[in-house]
């Protein structure tokens, strides 16, 4: 049977078409499965219907063309030329020619395994027609609402702290399977949803590396075995000029039979392996990454939200640019050789420049790939992990907003001779910000703090000293943190710790106790504030 042209509607179960109560269609003959959809409805009174046919149809006729006398024989062929053409059913009018379904007509349906649908004489066939429109028109409402969703659920997984975990597991949820990112080397870096059986792992692996472009410092290692012939009909592969097969509803091919025109490096690939849909994606970032899903369901919808997540990740995976890459590669090499960063940074797109330290939220470091999307999100590829910190040096007169997910200070705009003053300006920042707990604090905000006067290895001995007697209990440090905070408000520090008011009290007593303090005086509660800003 060849390819089917759907029209760019899903179709609709027939289920739900015989679902129609004021329809009142009864099915009489032919297999009752559920996964029998129906694209359109045409009418034909032609004894042989094949040449109009395009298939996919629910074929409605009154019988017209059945001539007197017509027995097993003409039902038959009647019958086998609908299966041929690809027809999902025949719908029977009854009356005004036939009173009742010819009896020969359910044994060939039964025979052929055509669904033989039913039409009471109240029910018109323009009526047939319009339910099914309607159903239509539900499921592409329905379908365009699921990738709505699915866009929006994976642009906000993009901007957290974890971006490329946070796609891969949206992308799971939505298509109900697996979603796998494979590195430049071939092998699985990340993913998420269930695991699949080894047959479809293998499978998925193999089918990455027939769209994995080689990148540089990752060739592409060939098969000891070369390049498998050409075999048409089996795994579908599509890039530009270059067609193969291509959409989501493309027949696959037999399970393990691959086939992808390497020199054309297609972008994209599928294939169906113990019932379950392979789809992988070349990442369009040419740094080598596949996006792989394994997935029950082979839809347009899936296969538009799988595109979105691939577009995505080749930016969340690809370096950002904010001038040329050739421009900070020579940067670099210029600084390795001696040469001062004044001379540079016009290499790097601009004269001024802010630092920007950042800190993801209840994380104990960052990874290169959240500091890569935060960089991405601050609109700069200048990014460097140090330590729990990340530093991004973005150009001054781009605007900087708070990142949801991550704690940051910026620095002022500064010369390339000031840099590192501007560096210790966005440390300072973030400390701030973090002990104040606000998402974002700029270096100029309020006049320089007589904190920021002290030598910070100094300030950080002095403030381990100081609460060395309750360092043991983070209990005790957090909630005398809370209570001075909120100027030692009982009642505001219980409902911000989510205890009782006695607790606080008892907490807070235990401080003095244990610090030999009088919490009363306000020297001693500045000296104690300062001393946890630095912890």
């Amino acid at each position: 049977m060849p390819d089917l042209a759907v029209p760019p509607t899903p179709p609709v179960p027939l289920d739900a078409l015989l679902a129609r109560a004021d329809l009142g269609l009864r099915r009489i003959a032919g297999p009752a499965d559920p996964a029998v959809v129906v694209h359109w409805a045409h009418t034909s009174e032609m004894a042989d219907p094949y040449p109009y046919l395009l298939g996919g149809e629910l074929l409605l006729s009154a019988g017209v063309h059945v001539p007197d006398g017509a027995g097993t024989g003409y039902f038959d062929a009647y019958v086998s030329r609908i299966v041929a053409a690809g027809g999902a059913a025949l719908g029977f009018g009854v009356a005004p020619v036939h009173d009742t379904v010819p009896g020969a007509l359910v044994e060939a349906c039964e025979m052929h395994g055509l669904p033989l649908v039913e039409v009471p004489p109240r029910t018109t066939f323009s009526a047939v027609a319009r339910a099914l429109w309607q159903l239509m028109a539900q499921a592409r409402t329905a379908e365009l609402r699921r990738v709505t969703e699915a866009q929006q659920s994976l642009a906000t997984a993009a901007a957290r702290p974890d971006p490329v975990p946070s796609v891969l597991q949206q992308l799971a949820r939505r298509l109900g399977g697996r979603a796998v990112l494979y590195g430049p080397e071939g092998t699985p870096i990340a993913g998420a949803g269930p695991e699949p059986g080894e047959e479809v792992r293998t499978a998925l692996a193999k089918l990455a590396e027939v769209v994995r472009p080689p990148s540089p410092g990752h060739p592409r290692t060939p098969s000891p075995e070369g390049p498998r012939p050409p075999s048409p009909g089996h795994t579908r592969a599509s890039s530009p000029g270059h067609r193969v097969g291509s959409g989501p509803d493309a027949p696959a091919g037999s399970p393990g039979d691959l086939h992808a025109d390497l020199a054309a490096r297609p972008s994209s690939a599928s294939d169906t392996v113990a019932g379950v849909r392979l789809v992988a994606h070349a990442l369009g970032n040419g740094e080598g990454f596949v996006l792989g899903t394994a997935a029950p369901q082979r839809d347009a919808g899936g296969h538009t939200i799988a595109s979105v997540a691939a577009v995505l990740l080749s930016l969340l995976t690809g370096e950002r640019h904010s001038g040329s890459g050739a421009g900070r590669s020579s940067a670099l090499v210029r600084l390795l050789l001696g040469a001062a960063p004044a001379e540079v940074a016009p290499l790097l797109g601009g004269d001024r420049w802010r630092v920007v330290h950042g800190r993801p939220d209840g994380r104990a470091a960052p990874d290169p790939v959240a500091a890569s999307a935060l960089g991405a999100a601050l609109g700069s590829s200048l990014v460097d992990v140090a330590s729990e910190v990340v530093r991004v040096l973005v150009p001054d007169g781009r605007a900087v907003e708070r990142v949801p997910g991550w704690t940051l200070g910026l620095s002022a705009a500064a010369a390339p001779r000031d840099w590192p003053a501007a560096d210790t300006q966005a440390a300072r920042a973030l400390a701030r910000a973090r002990a104040t707990r606000a998402p974002l604090l700029r270096h100029g905000d309020r006049p320089t703090a007589l904190t920021d006067l002290v030598p910070p290895a100094e300030a950080d001995a002095h403030a381990r000293a100081l609460l060395t007697p309750i360092e043991q209990s983070p209990a005790l440090v957090d909630t005398l943190r809370t209570w001075l905070s909120l100027h030692g408000s009982w009642d505001r520090t219980a409902v911000a710790l989510d205890v009782h008011r006695n607790t606080v009290r008892q907490r807070i007593a235990r401080c003095a106790a244990l610090l030999d303090a009088d919490l009363d005086d306000p020297d001693v509660r500045m000296e104690l504030w300062f001393a946890l800003r630095r912890t």
